[in-house]
């Protein structure tokens, strides 16, 4: 798989018929190995061990509704408390971020109301903050930790 711009980090892997499968220790079981899944598997480790992210509080590959068309994304982190607080979307390491990728996380963000919206493709690395006080969003250099007064802020 394609070197990253992340941390190197040891994956249980298997191959059946041809195909090479990663364990996904969110949805506790073996995925197909896509260049999409490398990005995803990493940038979950990189959350937990970096970036203290508890992965209790990780959800992937889940349907949410929005104006009445349902959309997946592909990880979100709660708060203890249940409310979303993360949304990150993830490309294979040879996709460009672009302006659709992140209309794509912000349309899903109609519905759950984040204050984290990360976008990467393995190489680039793109997080915004959102202040729905001030209806405004700056980039942030880098991932905040999850820290106590991220869990339980909701609006700012």
């Amino acid at each position: 798989m394609h070197q990253l711009n992340l941390p190197s980090y040891t994956f249980r892997t298997e191959i059946r018929e041809n195909k090479t499968y990663i364990f996904d220790t969110i949805r506790k079981r073996y995925v197909v190995l896509t260049p999409e899944e490398w990005v995803r598997q990493n940038f979950i480790q990189y959350l937990a061990r970096e970036k203290n992210y508890p992965v209790s509080l990780m959800a992937v590959e889940k349907q949410i509704l929005v104006n009445e068309k349902i959309f997946r994304f592909d990880l979100l982190i709660y708060r203890r408390s249940g409310t979303p607080l993360l949304i990150a979307e993830f490309k294979a390491p040879e996709v460009k971020i672009s302006q659709d990728t992140f209309n794509q996380v912000v349309r899903y963000n109609m519905a759950l109301k984040v204050r984290h919206v990360v976008v990467s493709n393995g190489l680039q690395h793109f997080v915004c903050e959102i202040d729905y006080l001030k209806n405004s969003y700056s980039f942030l250099k880098e991932i905040p930790e999850y820290l106590s007064n991220h869990q339980n802020s909701t609006m700012g």
